[in-house]
């Protein structure tokens, strides 16, 4: 699927501009950032090398698989924990209001129970990729504590930042 999006900036701009936006978190937050989610999704050429050059955590950009796994580069290892991403389970896509994709909110529960039941029977994780200026309007809230009901419905079911995701599969894969 072509995104539109421009993913040919030399190697240099984009290892630039990416050091310039982990810095200017870790500036706003006070903490360095352990991550990188590509511009809507689209890795370069370069994207995994400054990644990897940059030490980080995780990364979560790409859709090759339900569950996390660890990023693999010419062949090799890299001991870098990918948290797959995936439009179903993305809000912007389901919640496009001026595009064809609208669905209702109540809709869009139902699809992330689904999601989430199956999760739940391969014993891996639901990952959401949800953003305040969708998710964040009252029908959208109402949508989302109707999955975290249904989450803690189950039982034991562990509710985690994404860092704390990435540590957790870090461990279980025995990669530290």
């Amino acid at each position: 699927m072509d995104s539109g999006i421009d993913t040919s900036l030399n190697v240099a701009t984009e290892e630039r501009l990416l050091q310039q936006a982990t810095d200017e978190k870790e500036r706003i937050t006070g903490k360095r950032p352990v991550c990188c989610r590509a511009p809507s999704w689209n890795h370069s050429a370069h994207t995994l090398t400054i990644v990897r050059k940059m030490e980080f955590l995780y990364e979560s950009s790409l859709m090759h698989d339900d569950r996390p796994y660890e990023l693999v580069q010419d062949g090799e290892a890299t001991g870098l924990v990918e948290l797959p991403v995936e439009w179903i389970l993305d809000d912007a896509p389901l919640s496009n209001l001026r595009g064809n994709s609208y669905m209702n909110p109540r809709d869009v529960m139902q699809v992330w129970f689904d999601e989430f039941d199956k999760a739940w029977e391969e014993e891996t994780m639901c990952l959401l990729t949800m953003l305040s200026r969708i998710s964040g309007h009252r029908s959208r809230i109402i949508a989302l504590e109707g999955l975290i009901e249904q989450i803690k419905a189950k039982g034991g079911a562990w509710f985690g930042t994404y860092e704390q995701a990435a540590r957790y599969v870090r461990t279980q894969a025995g990669m530290d």
